[in-house]
């Protein structure tokens, strides 16, 4: 009997030996997204909101030691889903975040979370894997793609407008675009118009639009997409006729840094903005702007409030990612202070949140955006219900 109590005592030792190196490690978190060409901005100030985060806790996340793997997807699926393998198969990563556009999204989390890795959304949300497609291990820090559409919809409608052209890229956070929009928009429809995936020159469009004669246009352009329609259309005197609407996609600070005044007095729709007051939200926009001198962008806070999920669930287990059922119960809780002030995760693991509506105004000789009202409290996304965790 005593030998055995000593040869059991000698494998209990051993096993917590095992489990304290393997809590020791450092959490392994791998970053995909886009870091050149078209859309590289919104890539950028998703990884700076991140770092932000890792650099306010001295490199940790939750207290716990953390591996940061970033990668640059170039908005190419396959260059997107080598990546992702090679963190997966090469790197053991416990984590994974970054992806900006929804056709990499799609290419990519289902081959992820099937090898049981956790991939938190910073930004891509679409509704493919919102409903019937949801997964244990996949959440949404940011939004399900149709949830700015649909408070922008509705803030339309409220204006009066009956008559709206609507132009979007026609790839799937394109299509979720104008859905959403008209989910909550009942006028007319003046044109619904699919432009390629990166295009620049909006000349044709713009000749049509005019033809048309809307009393109002939606537009979801992200990163130089948004640019340049701005532009033009500011160039065409369309501005001064027909009032622009959008999301915050195409209105975000590192659009309307390059944009300029053109963009003025456009209405759209956010969950975040730098002027919400709350604590979270003020340290934020200071130590993003201390530490990249420029201020930040809707992409910047998901990235930080991605860091910042993952440190309270780092912080609730111990710093235990390889217990996936422990952290994924950590992460549902959704245990922090999020920049966009309520937060909490629905059954499907997108938001619930606020949208606000803002307005792009000129403030301290920068041109940026202001919150002018709340579109909508607590908003469940449309697919949520199709989910069945």
């Amino acid at each position: 009997m005593k030998r055995q109590f000593l040869g059991f005592s000698a494998a209990a030792a051993v096993a917590l030996a095992s489990t304290a190196a393997a809590m020791a490690e450092p959490v392994k978190i791998g970053m995909v997204t886009t870091l050149s060409g078209g859309g590289s901005g919104l890539g950028i100030d998703v990884r700076d909101g991140f770092q932000l985060a890792v650099d306010q806790e001295g490199g940790t996340l939750g207290g716990h030691e953390i591996e940061l793997i970033v990668s640059d997807d170039a908005r190419e699926p396959d260059r997107a889903r080598q990546a992702a393998d090679r963190m997966v198969e090469r790197d053991g990563v416990d984590i994974m975040t970054g992806l900006i556009w929804s056709n990499l999204a799609i290419a990519v989390v289902p081959r992820v979370v099937r090898e049981d890795v956790i991939y938190i959304s910073a930004n891509a949300g679409p509704s493919i894997l919102a409903g019937r497609n949801c997964h244990e291990n996949y959440f949404n820090v940011a939004w399900q793609n149709d949830n700015l559409h649909e408070a922008a919809g509705q803030f339309v409608k409220d204006e009066g407008h009956d008559n709206v052209y609507m132009l979007a890229p026609n790839y799937p956070a394109g299509t979720d675009a104008l859905e959403g929009f008209k989910r909550f928009y009942d006028g007319g429809i003046a044109g619904e118009v699919y432009t390629a995936l990166g295009q620049q020159d909006y000349a044709a469009e713009l000749a049509a639009l005019r033809n048309a004669e809307p009393d109002a246009v939606y537009i979801f352009l992200p990163g130089g997409m948004g640019i340049s329609f701005i532009r033009q259309y500011e160039q065409a005197g369309l501005n001064e006729i027909i009032p622009l609407f959008g999301p915050a996609f195409s209105f975000s600070q590192d659009i309307l840094g390059a944009a300029g005044e053109a963009a003025l007095g456009v209405r759209n729709a956010s969950q975040w903005s730098k002027d919400l007051e709350n604590p979270a939200n003020a340290a934020f926009v200071e130590d993003f702007i201390a530490a990249y001198d420029r201020l930040p962008s809707l992409y910047a806070s998901q990235g930080y409030d991605t860091a910042r999920l993952i440190a309270s669930a780092l912080e609730a287990t111990g710093g235990n990612a390889a217990d996936r059922d422990a952290l994924r119960e950590a992460l549902r809780a959704a245990d922090f202070d999020s920049v966009r002030g309520a937060f909490r995760f629905g059954n499907n693991q997108h938001p619930i949140q606020d949208i606000y509506m803002r307005e792009v105004v000129l403030e301290d000789g920068v041109v940026t955006n202001k919150v002018i009202g709340t579109a909508f409290e607590d908003h469940v996304d449309a697919y949520a219900q199709d989910c069945r965790m």
